[in-house]
């Protein structure tokens, strides 16, 4: 897609503008629009799916277009420029209006068949909505799912998902947002760990980088001077490590209580829980395809992470 600032509305160069104007590519504006939302080359190379070397060319053909100097180039950033900041608030407002005409697009279509991408925390993408999707199928089977497990926010308004799970609710004033279930936490281990004395028990947990995390805090909150012996940057690598018997891990309730091989064990401190919110643009909502994966993602989650506990009482 290309926009021709030297065109009038009859196709032909305008008399009032430069017969040498150049033309604007759609995908030099992208690229520039990504860099604007994250700041640097490599944040909007991860956002685009592409390298950073990529995004470069993109903004020099953009800049070349314009005939202005858009980004000041350093060793490890890249911040606008006067010029820079001004376009990207205008190429901000053009990739609003086409996410905008995306959605529309959407809602539009009056039957089942469609493409509907769903992004959620890894744990319940891959334990909880993938094993489902087969049952799904069977009663949509012109609707085409994309479940995506991720750990950080998926833009929902740049087209990364159309629907979206997380753990706390979004803040965005324009979203449709529904509280839909509550994650649990236990801790877990194989038998013969859980046979040992509990002073003698050794952990594991995420990465530095992810010590923020709500499950993280608990784990340090029961450590009393026990250490973590064993790291890993996501779930998965925390749970084959647990399996293969080097320690306890935190874990969501929904997968340690089905795990075959480990067995839940006592905390001294009570476990936190996780409110879990299915976001979507209203718009959207409109979609008979979009609102059937949205009734389907609320009664997964409603089974294996319901409001209300075990007993009866609201979580």
């Amino acid at each position: 897609m290309t926009i021709n600032a030297g065109l009038n509305k009859f196709g032909m160069n305008s008399p009032y503008l430069c017969n040498n104007a150049q033309m604007i590519d759609w995908q030099d504006l992208l690229h520039f629009a990504a860099l604007a939302r994250t700041g640097s080359l490599s944040a909007a190379a991860r956002e685009l799916g592409v390298d950073h070397a990529t995004v470069g060319r993109r903004i020099a053909s953009l800049e070349r277009s314009l005939d202005l100097r858009l980004i000041d180039r350093r060793p490890r950033t890249s911040p606008l420029t006067a010029d820079g900041r001004a376009i990207a608030e205008l190429v901000g407002r053009i990739d609003e209006n086409v996410e905008a005409i995306r959605r529309y697009s959407k809602s539009a279509v009056a039957g089942l068949s469609a493409a509907v991408k769903i992004s959620a925390p890894p744990s319940i993408a891959v334990h909880l909505l993938a094993p489902k999707a087969a049952l799904f199928r069977i009663d949509h089977p012109d609707i085409t799912l994309t479940v995506a497990g991720v750990s950080r926010r998926a833009a929902v308004d740049h087209g990364e998902t159309d629907i979206a799970v997380r753990t706390t609710r979004p803040e965005e004033s324009d979203l449709l947002v529904r509280r839909i279930g509550v994650m649990r936490f236990g801790l877990y281990a194989v038998p013969s760990i859980a046979e040992m004395p509990e002073e003698d028990w050794v952990f594991i947990g995420y990465d530095a980088a992810l010590e923020h995390l709500t499950r993280e805090t608990w784990l340090r909150s029961l450590l009393a001077g026990r250490p973590i012996v064993f790291r890993a940057a996501d779930i998965f690598g925390q749970l084959e490590a647990a399996r293969a018997g080097i320690g306890v891990l935190v874990l969501p309730t929904f997968l340690g209580d089905r795990e075959p091989a480990l067995t839940r064990l006592p905390a001294a401190v009570p476990p936190p829980t996780r409110d879990l919110w299915l976001m979507t643009y209203p718009d959207l909502r409109r979609s008979p395809a979009v609102r059937a994966v949205m009734d389907f993602v609320c009664d997964v989650i409603a089974q294996s992470c319901p409001i209300r506990d075990d007993v009866g009482t609201v979580a």
